[in-house]
């Protein structure tokens, strides 16, 4: 087949630099919206912090410079912005080399020493040789976040010999990593959950009867117990019920996870609310949280510098000009970002009231059961924008009510038909669910059927496969690992 050129017309939607910047502001939360206005503002000094005034001492308003009635001066006329693209490669101006469009993956500086960091600071105080240290610090560096060791030892000294050309055998690697185990926090270097446990236990100053009977299950019948096998544990260490239970007590007490409970862990967060609600005499009053409506302004020095360079009668030079094309394209930005800045005020309210008159009924109240059948295109068809404007206006976004603060995605849900024929929220009967399995027996806790059982008496006809699924969804494990003692 001959290769041909042929010339054809196509219209094609593209979205500018300046949307997807838009679609990014709108999506991300309080938090990170601050931190974004700050950057911003260190990026482009002609954005300033401040109400801007309506009009300055000489009665002209500051954004005169964008006036378009306004009618063009000589120089203006001499010097044409329009023979110069805004769409300059931002390499001139920046000094990122990659487009505006591309998301900055750049992780936050951490202050203190990490886990790492930490392991090897008590590796340094032990008594070791150039070859002992080396083997050591690999095995540091092959634990995951959690503090396991969850590779082989033997694939470990193939990597010595390979990687760092150390030889040595699978005995002295034990030996090092016996040696990590006994570092701080407890637990941290073991291979299994199982052996996390156990160095935790090991390492308890106080041998009480309670800590040597968690031993002696974590040790010789960790299975049966992760799977709730209480009577095989009963009749194999010969002990009561009240004995087993002061047991399983103190193995909860023990860290699962050491690694994250070191410098390196994720640290809690305060949920900041990104909008307020108060409802006053059944009217609504939602409002956005200060931080997402700073004030920001064009800065008045800037915009004075083009009327300088316009007013002189002098022909501007190639300095000249780029020098004009530089602070006309940082002021044009610092217009543009205040403008986006209020239409993401703008958007995030009125998709907000929106979803308050939705929900009217669960709002006035807070009872959950209250809540209706609430999916994106409902609300996206009301404001009459897409379905990924309120995605992302939804996504990761909080309220703060009288009856507390949620997460807005959790307002929306799918809908299933009682029966009686209405149609009700998947939300209210996950809230069933959570509540008759918070009141069960723990003894004999209810299963997947008896649950299915329990909605059809209530009028829900769900399948137990539905049901098993909500409960999945709601991070409840099955019956068999809700049992106790």
């Amino acid at each position: 087949m001959a290769l041909r050129q042929t010339l054809n017309l196509k219209m094609l939607q593209k979205l500018s630099p300046q949307q997807i910047q838009l679609m990014k502001l709108l999506q991300v939360p309080t938090v990170a919206i601050e931190a974004r206005i700050k950057e911003e503002l260190e990026r482009n000094p002609a954005l300033e912090e401040g109400r801007d005034a309506e009009e300055d001492e000489f009665g002209e308003s500051q954004d005169e410079y964008n006036d378009s009635s306004k009618e063009p001066t000589e120089a203006e006329k001499e010097f044409d912005f329009s023979d110069y693209s805004d769409d300059e490669p931002s390499y001139k101006y920046t000094a990122r080399n990659h487009g505006a469009d591309i998301e900055d993956k750049s992780m936050p500086i951490s202050f203190g020493k990490t886990f790492s960091e930490l392991l090897e600071d008590q590796l340094d105080m032990q008594d070791l040789d150039e070859n002992e240290y080396l083997i050591a610090d690999h095995l540091i560096g092959s634990l995951d976040e959690s503090g396991y060791l969850r590779r082989e030892v033997e694939s470990i000294v193939d990597d010595l010999a390979f990687t760092q050309n150390v030889f040595t055998e699978v005995a002295d690697v034990k030996r090092l990593l016996s040696i990590i185990q006994s570092f701080e926090p407890a637990g941290v270097g073991a291979q299994s959950l199982q052996e996390c446990l156990l160095l935790q236990l090991r390492r308890r100053k106080e041998r009480t009867v309670e800590s040597l009977t968690a031993q002696a299950i974590v040790k010789d019948y960790f299975e049966a117990y992760t799977k709730k096998h209480y009577k095989k544990i009963l009749e194999g260490l010969e002990i009561n019920e009240l004995a087993l239970k002061e047991a399983d007590v103190e193995i909860k007490k023990l860290n699962p996870k050491p690694g994250n409970s070191s410098a390196n862990g994720k640290a809690s967060q305060a949920v900041l609310p990104d909008f307020m609600l108060e409802i006053e005499n059944g009217e609504f009053d939602v409002r956005l949280n200060g931080r997402n409506a700073p004030d920001l302004k064009v800065s008045r020095q800037y915009a004075n510098m083009i009327d300088e360079y316009q007013s002189t009668k002098d022909k501007p030079d190639k300095k000249k000009k780029e020098a004009l094309m530089f602070v006309k394209q940082k002021l044009d930005g610092a217009k543009w970002f205040i403008d986006a800045i209020k239409q993401r005020q703008n958007t995030l309210i009125y998709t907000m009231e929106t979803i308050l008159n939705f929900q009217r009924e669960y709002f006035l109240s807070g009872d959950e059961t209250k809540l209706k059948p609430m999916i994106l295109k409902d609300i996206a068809d009301i404001i009459d924008m897409d379905i990924s404007t309120v995605s992302r206006v939804a996504n990761s976004k909080y309220i703060q009510t009288p009856y507390g603060t949620f997460l807005l995605k959790t307002f929306f849900s799918e809908s299933l038909t009682n029966t009686e024929g209405e149609e009700v929220s998947t939300r209210e009967v996950k809230k069933i669910l959570q509540e008759a399995i918070d009141v069960e027996e723990k003894k004999r806790p209810l299963t997947d059927q008896a649950l299915t059982d329990l909605l059809k008496v209530k009028g829900y006809n769900i399948a137990r496969r539905t049901v098993a699924k909500y409960r999945e969804q709601l991070n409840i494990p099955v019956a068999r690992l809700r049992k106790e003692i």
